[in-house]
């Protein structure tokens, strides 16, 4: 019986894994290796690891928790999840094998649903990008593209155009954009396309252009997608019976505490009803840090309250 078993093995489940194990605390860490960030060159906007490589940063973490002789990394998916009598947890593994632990920690990360637009998948990382602190700095002074016609890519087209003074904000079809949004985007500059986008050209592996289902192709260095709304990787937290809010995130609290006792959640799949996201690197590192102390905090309290019984049972009647 471990006391806490991790499912994923990105930043939130590793940074988590390294407050346990510096409490000693028994914790097994399951990675199936699907990395949301896997095909970017570099991650950014994390301090003292800006510009290194995903694969480098798992690779100094694990190094980093090989210190510790509590924490166990195995490359293996968990493909089910069941709560025991006991207030633990039974995780299958594949080929039926099945670990247990006192609680549990989801870190199983997000996918992006990429819109039918061709060549965006095989981009994404490459020119397709989903956050401007994480890549917007790179592509400064370049011809800017924002896809989509949402609050959030005006105010995402507004942004960008502090780093490059050509920004166009796509639509992909016509837009319900108000009188008020129009002019805020003609008064800084951030002209519109609102034809359907049909596919991004590449040349050598790089984006090179937008082209429309009319009108002329828009040569772009970089686009940042709102049309690739992120969704929950794995179907272990509604198998656990974890609330789940509106836009697929896994509901906590500041702790990291899910509405199932024992199980916590962490990184870009989770985040507290009263906040909104931040898919970046550091944050996920820093919610799995916050959630691997409030295991810690949890199995004080029940060994604590365990002890107290024991001793209780011990005295002579």
């Amino acid at each position: 019986m471990y006391d806490a078993i991790i499912i994923g093995g990105g930043p939130a489940g590793l940074a988590a894994a390294q407050a346990l194990g510096r409490s000693l605390r028994s914790t097994l860490v399951l990675d199936s290796a699907e990395p949301r960030n896997a095909a970017a060159a570099h991650m950014h906007n994390f301090i003292t690891r800006d510009g290194t490589p995903p694969a480098e940063f798992r690779r100094i973490a694990r190094e980093e928790l090989g210190r510790y002789g509590t924490v166990e990394i195995r490359d293996v998916a968990a493909l089910d999840v069941a709560s025991q009598e006991d207030g633990g947890f039974a995780v299958t593994l594949p080929e039926g094998e099945v670990v247990r632990g006192r609680r549990l920690l989801l870190a199983t990360g997000v996918i992006d649903e990429q819109p039918p637009i061709e060549g965006i998948a095989e981009l994404s990382g490459r020119g397709v990008y989903y956050c401007p602190f994480c890549h917007g700095y790179e592509v400064r002074d370049t011809p800017l593209a924002v896809l989509g016609g949402s609050p959030q890519a005006i105010q995402l087209a507004l942004q960008l155009r502090h780093l490059s003074d050509d920004v166009v904000l796509c639509t992909n079809g016509p837009s319900d954009l108000d009188a008020a949004a129009q002019e805020k985007l003609e008064a800084n500059g951030v002209p519109v396309r609102e034809e359907p986008v049909t596919r991004l050209d590449q040349r050598d592996g790089q984006l090179e252009r937008i082209v429309f289902a009319s009108g002329e192709p828009l040569a772009r260095h970089a686009v940042f997608s709102t049309l690739s709304p992120m969704r929950q990787r794995s179907g272990l937290p509604r198998q656990l019976g974890c609330r789940i809010l509106d836009d697929d995130s896994v509901a906590v609290d500041q702790l990291g505490q899910t509405s199932v006792p024992g199980v916590f959640a962490a990184g870009d799949m989770a985040r507290r009803p009263d906040s909104g996201r931040m898919p970046a690197v550091i944050a996920a590192a820093g919610n799995g840090t916050v959630a691997g102390a409030a295991i810690v905090h949890h199995l004080v309290s029940e060994d604590a309250e365990r002890a107290v019984r024991e001793r209780s049972a011990a005295r002579p009647a």
